[in-house]
């Protein structure tokens, strides 16, 4: 380690030492219910020490033990949220000291301002070599970009105008070429920002879990807090004095507060988990429902299939030449700006086409609505190229109508492949067969998704032939053909009114309100603006199949804090049989029975109880903060595992543990 990560590590210790002791102010404390008790029986207890109840030393050596219990859990939160601010502070310093180039208008001179200066809307224009100085959208230009100061990959991207990858971020690097930018956030209010301040866990707002949890832990305190409050009125039927120390001892063992400490880092973690995947996640909440997900919906290009489909063959009708059909389909293509239409050009030129651009013509650019690209040339002829049933009805013909049309088509989609259509006014000239490649492994994990109860559902605009054969290949488990972006809207829809939760992906302004209406939206952040707005993720690095570890991410958090919540809950069955005897076998013998741990004195007993449930906090934290293992299987599988491990782990360690811990003690007392 050199000097520099050492003093950034002392640094970071330091932080976190200083966070353990501030949380122990009356206002942080007594935001964790569980906590805030043990905060107060340390009180009590010192102050009862004082007055002569107790033995001065037993009682100072309870006071310092609930302390550290205290102690333990702020440590427990102050690491998580420091892991927190280390991963966000690159992000953050990534865009400190920024200038912009700000314009009024695309023919305005730049006029150099702070980057903290800038509004929405406003204009700059950013150069090859400088940084882009806040979030927004290109609306002129291309350019290639380094995004390794947000997501870590050093690989650059190209971002253009138009296009569903217009989408840039502050902090990051143009390495080419020249663009505008329109800023989509007023300054300190960019979506780093906001994401910055959830993962430091300034405003983490709790989950829909971690509340209800949060209230069953308070509601069992309370309950305890009775109980125990009654005991003395109930012993003195019974000739039985408790003092106030051991009321206090006994209350901090019967109450959760194993889990009670570590359910802020629990939560924090899972954030900080989905931030290290390079995922930012707008609330706790999108974390943890990804782990409920009962359907993906899925694009299939970039997501199954590694989506750079290019143009492998062209396939003309009887009657058109094989020149005819590809000069044509490169007239179509010279407005068509997707790695499609660029392919169909290229394939056309290796094949001895040397047509160029017309001049005089109205290109019609590719619209996912119409599903259609092409030109209309000056002597009224009009070319498009598009989906099969896009064309069908540019030339107002039936499928059935043309067999071989329809043979070819079935040809091109029994591969796999993607068959376009290309038609010059009202007559079919062929097909062109673009070609994908299902991912690798992408069917295993489909696989294991399918072991947890989730449905799979590819979406893609190819025909149902198509669609057909890559669902066949890649082991989905349903699929959505000429899908529009309509359609994903309706199908997410269907399956929330069956009661289902869905997760879907996207990038484009399209996908924009089927993002908004799924209960997990992840948004490519190479994608518009209005896409990121609309989901509650977003993926720095823009991979589809992230989809795939989100879920994961949002298992293994409500895993996690599913097998600490049985833990604790089991520790606390153990310390019953510890710190019950301790208080009344003297006074009721008949209560000897429960003294199975034999330990050495009621005193040691109590001490060794509480000395356990402290150190158990500190011995649980790296499971919290790293998350229990994840492993594909069904509720019921979680379930045994869960009770086998952490449930009877649970009763059986701390036996082992305070019969230790009292031999040790009792050697002191």
């Amino acid at each position: 380690m050199n000097h520099s990560n050492a003093t950034q590590m002392d640094i970071l210790n330091k932080e976190i030492i200083q966070q353990t002791f501030y949380k122990l102010l009356p206002q942080h404390a007594f935001k964790n219910p569980v906590m805030a008790c043990v905060w107060i029986g340390t009180v009590l207890t010192i102050v009862a020490t004082l007055m002569g109840s107790t033995s001065f030393g037993f009682g100072i050596l309870l006071s310092l033990i609930l302390l550290v219990t205290v102690l333990f859990a702020n440590y427990a939160e102050a690491v998580a949220e420091a892991k927190g601010r280390g991963q966000a502070s690159s992000l953050r310093q990534a865009r400190e000291n920024l200038t912009a180039n700000k314009i009024a208008d695309l023919n305005a001179t730049p006029m150099v301002i702070s980057a903290n200066l800038l509004k929405k809307d406003d204009l700059v224009i950013i150069k090859a070599g400088e940084i882009v100085p806040a979030d927004g959208e290109i609306i002129q230009g291309f350019a290639t970009i380094n995004e390794s100061a947000v997501t870590g990959e050093s690989a650059p991207v190209l971002r253009e105008a138009n296009t569903d990858r217009s989408g840039v971020i502050g902090g990051t690097k143009v390495l080419s070429d020249q663009i505008i930018v329109r800023v989509s956030n007023e300054a300190g209010n960019s979506f780093l920002d906001r994401m910055i301040a959830l993962v430091e866990g300034a405003n983490r707002q709790k989950t829909p879990n971690e509340i209800a949890l949060s209230i069953l832990l308070n509601i069992m305190t309370i309950t305890f807090i009775v109980v125990v409050a009654t005991l003395p009125f109930i012993g003195s039927m019974v000739g039985i004095k408790i003092s106030l120390v051991m009321l206090i001892a006994l209350l901090v063992c019967l109450i959760p507060t194993t889990i009670g400490g570590l359910l802020p880092a629990i939560g924090i973690a899972g954030m900080n988990r989905a931030l290290k995947a390079n995922v930012l996640a707008k609330s706790g909440k999108a974390v943890e429902v990804a782990g409920d997900i009962d359907v993906l919906l899925l694009d299939k290009t970039g997501t199954i299939t590694y989506g750079d489909r290019q143009a492998t063959a062209f396939y003309p009708l009887a009657g058109v030449s094989p020149s005819e059909l590809r000069q044509a389909a490169m007239l179509t293509s010279f407005a068509d700006p997707t790695p499609e239409g660029k392919s169909v050009v290229s394939l056309g030129k290796e094949m001895g086409e040397s047509i160029r651009e017309p001049k005089d013509a109205e290109f019609i650019q590719f619209s996912a609505s119409t599903r259609l690209s092409g030109v209309d040339l000056a002597r009224g002829q009009k070319i498009r190229k598009g989906a099969v049933n896009a064309i069908l009805k540019f030339t107002q013909q039936e499928i059935k109508d043309n067999i071989e049309l329809k043979a070819r088509v079935e040809q091109v989609a029994s591969k796999g492949a993607t068959p376009l259509v290309v038609a010059s006014n009202h007559t079919i000239l062929g097909v062109i067969e673009l070609s994908d490649v299902i991912k690798q492994g992408i069917k295993e994990r489909f696989a294991l998704l399918r072991e947890m109860g989730i449905k799979t559902i590819m979406v893609t605009g190819d025909n149902p032939l198509t669609a057909a054969a890559i669902a066949a290949e890649a082991g989905v488990d349903d699929y959505i053909a000429e899908a529009r972006p309509e359609d994903k809207l309706a199908c997410i829809r269907k399956e929330q009114a069956a009661g289902k939760l869905v997760a879907m992906v996207g990038d484009g302004t399209n996908d924009a309100p089927a993002l908004a209406q799924a209960d997990i939206g992840l948004a490519m952040n190479s994608g518009t603006q209005a896409a990121k707005e609309a989901g509650n993720m977003v993926d720095l690095d823009s991979d589809p199949t992230k989809l795939l570890d989100v879920v994961e991410i949002g298992k293994q958090q409500l895993i996690t804090r599913g097998a600490l919540t049985t833990f604790s809950l089991a520790n606390d069955v153990s310390k019953y049989f510890v710190i019950l005897p301790a208080l009344f076998a003297v006074a009721i013998p008949q209560l000897d029975v429960l003294n199975i741990l034999q330990l050495s004195s009621p005193s040691s007993a109590v001490i060794s109880a509480l000395i356990f449930n402290a150190l158990i906090i500190p011995m649980l934290i790296p499971l919290a903060l790293k998350g229990v293992q994840f492993k594909p299987a069904s509720a019921l599988q979680l379930l045994r595992r869960n009770m086998l491990i952490y449930g009877l782990g649970g009763v059986v360690f701390p036996f082992i543990a305070i019969k230790l811990i009292d031999f040790v003690v009792s050697l002191w007392i």
